[in-house]
C-alpha cells in the first residue's frame, strides 16, 4: 500500500508543479507569457501525470480487492514484483496517452490568436485557437479519454462491490472498521479526481464562461493533488492525535 501511495504522492507533486509555479511566476511579474515549446511541455507533462495518477488509483483498487477478498493469494498476486510491474504499467500508459494528446493538440494550425484563456495550457482552450475544423480531432481525443476513464472507473466500482460484499460478511466489527478505513480514503480521492475532471471536460458549452472555466480548472488541477495527502494521512494515528490537540 505504501509503495502505491509513494507513486501517488510523486504524481501529485509533479502535476501540481507543472501548472502552479508558472502561473504564480506570471502573476508575480504581471505577465501571461509562455513559449510555444513551454506550452507543449506543460500539456505533455500535465496529461502524463494526470492520466498516470488515475491508472495508479485503478491499480490501488485491485490491490485492495486482493487484500480483502483473496487474502490467501495476496503474496502471489500483489507481491513486490507484481506491484512494481503494475506501477510501471500505469506510468507507461500515462506516458503513451500524453504523447497522443500532445501530438493531436499541437498538430493543429493555430490562427485564432495566441492567448490561452486559462492560467495554464489546457487542451480545450488550445483547440479554441485552431482555425481548422478541429471538431473531429477534438471528438476523437474526447472519446478516447472518456473511454479510458470510464473503463477504469467501471473496474474500480466492480472491485469495490466485491470488497464491500466481503466486508459486510465479516463477523468481526473491528475487521470491518479496519477494512472501511482502508477503502474510504481511496474512494474519496477517486470521486474527487473523477468528478472534477469529468465536469471540466464534459460540461455543456452553454454553461461555459471564463470564470467558471477558471474555477473548474483549479478544482481538477490543483485541489486533488493538494487534498490527497491530507485524505490519506488521516489514517495515521499520530496525525489524528496532533489534530485533536490543536482543536479546542
Amino acid at each position: 500500500m505504501y509503495f502505491f501511495l509513494l507513486n501517488l504522492a510523486l504524481l501529485d507533486l509533479g502535476s501540481i508543479s507543472t501548472t502552479l509555479p508558472k502561473a504564480m511566476a506570471n502573476a508575480l511579474w504581471d505577465t501571461r507569457a509562455i513559449s510555444y515549446q513551454g506550452c507543449a511541455a506543460q500539456v505533455f507533462f500535465f496529461a502524463f501525470l494526470l492520466t498516470a495518477e488515475f491508472y495508479v488509483l485503478t491499480v490501488m483498487s485491485y490491490y485492495r480487492y486482493v487484500a480483502i477478498c483473496k487474502p490467501l493469494h495476496y503474496g502471489s498476486l500483489v507481491g513486490s514484483r507484481a506491484c512494481a510491474q503494475m506501477a510501471a504499467a500505469a506510468w507507461g500508459s500515462g506516458f503513451l496517452s500524453a504523447v497522443l494528446y500532445t501530438a493531436t493538440t499541437f498538430s493543429l494550425p493555430l490562427c485564432q490568436g495566441n492567448a490561452v484563456d486559462q492560467f495554464f495550457c489546457e487542451i480545450p482552450q488550445i483547440f479554441k485557437l485552431s482555425c481548422s475544423d478541429a471538431y473531429l480531432r477534438e471528438a476523437c481525443v474526447l472519446v478516447f479519454s472518456v473511454s479510458l476513464v470510464f473503463g477504469c472507473f467501471v473496474f474500480i466500482v466492480l472491485s469495490y462491490v466485491q470488497i464491500f460484499r466481503a466486508v459486510l460478511r465479516m463477523s468481526s466489527s473491528q475487521g470491518r472498521h479496519k477494512a472501511f478505513s482502508m477503502c474510504l480514503p481511496h474512494l474519496a480521492v477517486v470521486f474527487l479526481f473523477v468528478s472534477t475532471a469529468m465536469f471540466a471536460y464534459l460540461k455543456p458549452p452553454s454553461i461555459s464562461s471564463p470564470s467558471l472555466d477558471l474555477v473548474v480548472a483549479v478544482l481538477y488541477s490543483a485541489v486533488p493533488p493538494a487534498v490527497n495527502p491530507l485524505i490519506y494521512s488521516m489514517r495515521n494515528q499520530e496525525l489524528k492525535d496532533a489534530v485533536r490537540k490543536l482543536m479546542p
